[in-house]
């Protein structure tokens, strides 16, 4: 019985909606490698702009700062003017923006090509998320977000390497020219089956909810005073904080507590990422082993204990597990706070889940200024555990809450 529902469930989702989901993963993956490019070239830009590593350090920060503000101007536009359409001609300005970073002259012009960039790459993630909460029956949703997860994770590693290795072996512009490359090519078959979907006949409804068009700050309103949208965006800005902001300090942790260098300690705190991508390979799985409240309840846990272990290990061996295996506990939080955010608001699920980014957002910029005031008077290893431990409560509580919302159901 559960097999043949299986069956029919799965057989809901067409090759053509596998194939649109497939080309936003590549969407999701060019975004997150726009954002991490430069991390590695910042030492050769000092250089070769002749400023300080602060200063070259603009094509970072400035990004950040405009993908984060973006959010919320791409939610209301792909309600409006369709969701799969914006996320496709936010992907090929972002390959003018990588044009224009190729050949600039300055550090002024590359900080201009990258704020250009940011604000295509912005809409890819949260439309790609919104998008597949409108086309997937709900049983499939958490697994299909897996595709587009693993596409955004693998961005996070490849953009670092990409990076680093064109700078080493042919220059930092080249960099920009596979950037160049990446979204012109992802954005023009993105452009291709937005045609085919254009040519099917469209839907009035999604998933039998009715489209209600409201002002921006009205349907941000009642999103916001929901009842479940307030769980949700509450629980973004602590994972936010607790998670993603806490993270941006294991490298210095363990290059101060164990002496490690900073490539050494970078090296380990990619093995988050890693873990990352292995959850996203197994997730089909573990969703249909553990379900939502095994996920948030296994994963908080498992990154609380190992934000421990990288805390006060005396080695840096049991830190490469460690670092692994809170990747792979991350995700499974994650993951399911993805698929609850899609269900936030369905009558408007780009503006949701643009909220949902913004507060994910904000709680990482929280999350790093509170860990950096508090590093010197606890000190860098109490940090990182306390990191953990609000990550792994947030799992508990939250269990608890889809506990309590599946028992009214």
């Amino acid at each position: 019985m559960s097999t043949s529902a299986s069956a029919i469930s799965a057989s809901c989702i067409s090759p053509a909606t596998r194939r649109s989901i497939l080309l936003l993963s590549l969407g999701t993956f060019a975004s997150m490698a726009a954002q991490r490019i430069c991390d590695a070239m910042l030492p050769e830009l000092s250089r070769v702009f002749a400023v300080s590593l602060a200063q070259a350090a603009q094509v970072v920060s400035v990004f950040a700062i405009t993908y984060g503000a973006s959010q919320l101007f791409y939610g209301p536009l792909g309600d409006r003017l369709g969701k799969f359409r914006v996320i496709t001609f936010a992907t090929l300005g972002c390959s003018v923006g990588s044009i224009l970073a190729v050949f600039a002259g300055t550090l002024e012009a590359l900080v201009f090509a990258r704020l250009l960039m940011a604000l295509g790459a912005a809409a890819l993630i949260p439309l790609a998320m919104a998008w597949v909460g409108d086309s997937v029956p709900s049983d499939q949703l958490q697994e299909m977000l897996t595709r587009t997860g693993l596409g955004s994770t693998l961005g996070i590693v490849g953009g670092q390497l990409a990076g680093g290795l064109l700078t080493d072996a042919l220059g930092w512009r080249w960099a920009f020219v596979f950037m160049t490359l990446l979204f012109g090519v992802v954005g023009a078959l993105m452009h291709a089956d937005l045609r085919r979907q254009q040519a099917r006949p469209a839907k009035a409804v999604a998933h039998g909810q009715p489209v209600v068009r409201h002002g921006f700050a009205r349907q941000a309103l009642l999103i916001v005073t929901g009842p479940w949208s307030r769980v949700i965006l509450l629980m973004a800005l602590v994972e936010g904080a607790a998670g993603f902001g806490v993270l941006a300090i294991w490298a210095s942790h363990l290059h101060r507590s164990l002496g490690l260098s900073l490539s050494m300690a970078g090296a380990i705190v990619a093995l988050f990422g890693l873990g990352g991508m292995l959850y996203m390979a197994v997730g089909r799985h573990l969703i249909r082993r553990f379900g939502q409240q095994g996920l948030v309840l296994i994963g908080g846990a498992i990154v609380g204990v190992c934000a421990l272990v990288l805390a006060y290990t005396p080695h840096w061996g049991p830190a490469l597990p460690a670092s692994l295996l809170a990747g792979f506990g991350f995700f499974m939080f994650h993951n399911t706070m993805q698929a609850n955010a899609t269900q936030m608001a369905p009558h408007a699920r780009g503006t949701a889940v643009s909220l949902f980014s913004s507060f994910l957002f904000l709680g990482q910029s929280i999350g790093v200024v509170l860990a950096a005031s508090l590093i010197d008077r606890i000190g860098t290893g109490a940090v990182v555990a306390l990191g953990g431990g609000v990550m792994a409560v947030e799992g508990v509580f939250f269990a608890w809450v889809l506990r309590r919302r599946d028992g009214r159901v």
